[in-house]
């Protein structure tokens, strides 16, 4: 299942899938400031990819929210996690304005490294209690604002990776009414 448009130069996906499955140069990992992989994505990225994504990601801590670093893919298809905490501790409860601030620290992140294709979950839902649709939103609006002033932006690419039926529909229907405006 996918739905794909085009902002700017920017093809930006929505699929139901696994982002610990994609080949894409870089996923964001919704951490918190510690960069501790316990749960969620994070646990999941850390399984899949390996322990040493932690292991790197810890030696940079804390990162604040609003903040973004970058590690190694481990054993991951990508070449880059890259780590943009939407809270301070695990298991915190986040905000739009969070994962909104943490989205555009990640882009930025990927626009610094040459990043061609990049792979969002719903930064803040589930643990972070945010709704896949206001996750949906905020990753949105930080691609836009992120990207209304660079002219050639190497990213070309950004997938919205929705884990659950549920989340992709709420995706799809917030992404609609972003086209749509």
């Amino acid at each position: 299942m996918e739905e794909t448009k085009y902002r700017g130069r920017v093809k930006i996906r929505i699929i139901k899938g696994d982002i610990t499955d994609l080949e894409v140069d870089a996923i964001v990992n919704p951490a918190n400031s510690l960069m501790l992989m316990g749960g969620g994505v994070s646990g999941a990225i850390k399984r899949r990819g390996g322990v040493e994504i932690e292991m790197e990601a810890r030696k940079m801590a804390p990162v604040p929210v609003g903040k973004a670093v970058a590690t190694h893919g481990g054993k991951l298809k990508v070449k880059y996690v890259i780590h943009a905490p939407t809270m301070e501790r695990p298991a915190m409860r986040t905000t739009f304005k969070k994962v909104k601030e943490a989205s555009k620290a990640a882009i930025q992140v990927a626009l610094d490294l040459g990043v061609k294709s990049l792979a969002f979950p719903a930064m803040g839902a589930g643990v972070g209690g945010l709704s896949a649709r206001m996750s949906a939103q905020a990753i949105l609006e930080a691609i836009e604002e992120s990207l209304k002033d660079v002219h050639e932006p190497p990213l070309k690419e950004v997938i919205l990776v929705a884990y659950t039926q549920e989340d992709y529909e709420n995706f799809i229907q917030k992404f609609s009414e972003w086209v749509g405006r």
